[in-house]
């Protein structure tokens, strides 16, 4: 009997998000990826997998390191995901990416862009200077650290022209965001390649981001 060929691994891709307001974005998004040929890892559709002896957070940050390609979506909610003291869940799983340089992919609403503008010109450019502002929420944006994920993803902390991997890309509908995705996503041989390109031996990556997450 011929052996049966062995099935090839999917690439695992994360969506990272807050589920408020944007369900059906994420139902098709989640679609779309599965349809391309992804292993898509989303809270939103139960695929990251837990641990009951774990935080979500920890469990979060895991899927982070374990993923081949990450896709943020900041959207004018925060998150309900909030340990008083802390950053959102979604906040924290995008510093982590962006911290292990993970192949990321990043989406931002309109309205935090908007926002973004609109405190710099109000002279409030910093994390820090928009912390002190009494802000309690708007209909339109509750949170005014969706502006500090927005800089974190557009890598405002470095020199300009270290500010690789910084794209990222301003959606006003759930269409732009659709598109955005069919256009970076379709072609999965490339982005097999890509990632071959740039990561090269998968235990080398590996070890490299264990060692920078301290060996968990």
């Amino acid at each position: 009997m011929a052996r049966q060929p062995t099935k090839k691994k999917k690439l695992p891709v994360m969506v990272s998000s807050t589920v408020y307001g944007i369900e059906d974005l994420l139902d098709q998004l989640y679609a779309l990826l599965d349809k391309f040929g992804y292993d898509v890892v989303m809270s939103h559709k139960g695929t990251i997998a837990v641990n009951s002896t774990e935080h979500a957070f920890e469990s979060s940050l895991k899927a982070v390191e374990k993923c081949d390609l990450f896709v943020g979506l900041i959207m004018p909610h925060y998150g309900s995901g909030v340990i008083p003291g802390q950053l959102s869940i979604t906040h924290q799983e995008m510093r982590r990416a962006i911290e292990i340089n993970k192949p990321r992919w990043f989406l931002a609403h309109e309205f935090v862009v908007f926002a973004r503008l609109l405190m710099r010109g109000s002279g409030f450019k910093t994390s820090d200077a928009r912390a002190k502002i009494a802000f309690t929420g708007a209909g339109a944006l509750d949170d005014l650290r969706v502006i500090d994920m927005y800089e974190a993803a557009t890598l405002q902390d470095k020199a300009f022209q270290e500010r690789q991997g910084n794209w990222v890309q301003k959606v006003h509908s759930a269409e732009d965001a659709l598109l955005f995705a069919s256009a970076q996503f379709h072609r999965y041989a490339e982005i097999e390649e890509f990632l071959r390109d740039h990561l090269g031996d998968p235990d080398t990556v590996k070890a490299s981001v264990e060692a920078k997450s301290g060996g968990k």
